[in-house]
């Protein structure tokens, strides 16, 4: 302070200089390099990513079937792709089950002797013992066709006679052809059989004469499946008529053919067995074609039967309907991020199914965690599970996530670190 009362600075010293000089230099070079890093980070940062808040969604509900179950015998029925049975009615036990034995007769063959598309099989040529074995079904009052020694016949066409006509002396010459006996067939089919998951069925003959030949609807149910899916055995058993040379005119035995989409496969009769019928049938559910396969044992004659299995199978039917899932663009849930961008999560198709009664369905959502993402990204699922059947519909957004700016990334570190 001088005379006059007034401030004067004191001079600094050059070191207090150079001092306030590294002292401002190092500041800047601070404050340069933390926005060099401070910017980068913030603006270059991966956005937070943002789990979808899912909405609740009540699946279809079916109706309860009333299956009419014939009240004699035993039956049983099943849609072709669907686990389980249907409907079944009577004894779990085995019963005779006749001429549909001629089925497995007839697959079991097929097993060994295999056709090749387009062939009618190797020639078989017919013995004095062929004739005998006509003889003695036809003493036995069983069904037959006529044969003679020197005959020939393909292999298509002797089973055309076993599963079209059911007549049991081309049945067994079948599988003398085929395994050289009737009791080799019986050990081949027997194998067969559990191999193929039918253990509650037993065989004693080729044809079904023997009330030994016994089986259970679940089993029976099994077996028209595998029949319904070869190519020969569908064609053959789906014949109303077909004629054989120096055989003559055959008419099926099944004479529901035709009727309700009947399609198949096999009848039986026999005093211990009833009137019987494993039958199967194509039928429409809404646009889709539904394969159902069913057995009835025991009918008292099979005009009675008849009737039964028209009954069980308008019933069941009855008891299908198609339902829709999910319309496409339909909503399953909404993303929210903290930047305020907003877009659902939507369907990328319209999906639907049929449904048998009352089958529950279950729906799961399974979205994946989103930052930033285009319209139209698919982030995820919805499947809907019916009994054992699972269908899944893609999952996008509706509308665009976008990046919320360098202003929000600036003023928001602690949501980006």
């Amino acid at each position: 302070m001088n005379l006059l009362g007034y401030y004067v600075p004191v001079p600094l010293s050059r070191q207090q200089v150079y001092r306030r000089r590294r002292v401002t230099i190092f500041t800047g070079i601070v404050v340069v390099l933390s926005a060099g890093f401070y910017l980068p980070m913030t603006l270059l940062a991966p956005l937070p990513p943002v789990a979808a808040d899912t909405v609740s969604y009540s699946a279809p509900a079916g109706t309860a079937a009333a299956p009419a179950v014939p009240s004699y015998g035993a039956s049983g029925i099943a849609a072709v792709g669907m686990p389980g049975l249907l409907a079944s009615s009577g004894t779990g036990e085995a019963l005779p089950i006749a001429s549909i034995s001629k089925v497995i007769t007839t697959l079991v063959v097929l097993d060994a002797k295999p056709l090749a598309a387009g062939s009618d099989g190797a020639t078989i040529a017919f013995t004095s013992a062929d004739v005998q074995i006509y003889n003695d079904y036809l003493a036995d009052n069983g069904s037959v066709k006529p044969v003679y020694s020197g005959l020939e016949l393909t292999q298509r066409e002797v089973i055309d006679l076993t599963l079209v006509a059911s007549a049991n002396n081309y049945a067994q010459s079948l599988v003398n052809w085929a395994f050289g006996s009737e009791k080799d067939y019986v050990e081949a089919a027997t194998a067969w059989l559990a191999a193929n998951g039918m253990t509650s069925t037993t065989v004693e003959d080729s044809t079904g004469m023997s009330p030994d030949n016994t089986s259970t609807p679940a089993d029976l149910v099994l077996l028209g499946q595998l029949a319904v899916a070869d190519p020969i055995v569908s064609q053959i058993v789906a014949t109303q008529s077909v004629t054989v040379p120096d055989v003559g005119a055959l008419s099926n035995t099944n004479k529901l053919l035709g009727i309700d989409g009947i399609d198949g496969i096999k009848t039986g009769t026999l005093d211990e067995a009833g009137a019987c019928l494993l039958f199967s049938a194509d039928v429409l559910v809404g646009d889709e074609t539904i394969t159902l396969v069913g057995v009835i044992l025991g009918g008292p004659n099979h005009d009675t039967l008849d009737d039964g299995v028209r009954s069980l199978l308008s019933s069941v039917v009855s008891g299908f309907q198609q339902v829709q899932l999910t319309a496409a663009g339909q909503q399953f849930g909404t993303y929210n991020t903290q930047w305020g961008g907003s877009t659902d999560l939507v369907t990328t198709e319209a999906a639907s199914t049929v449904l048998w009664s009352d089958t529950p369905i279950t729906t799961t959502v399974d979205a994946a965690s989103i930052a930033a993402d285009p319209a139209g990204q698919d982030v995820g699922s919805v499947t809907f599970s019916i009994g054992s059947e699972q269908i899944s519909v893609p999952l996008e957004l509706d509308s665009e996530i976008s990046d919320p700016g360098p202003w929000w990334r600036l003023t928001h570190p602690g949501s980006l670190f």
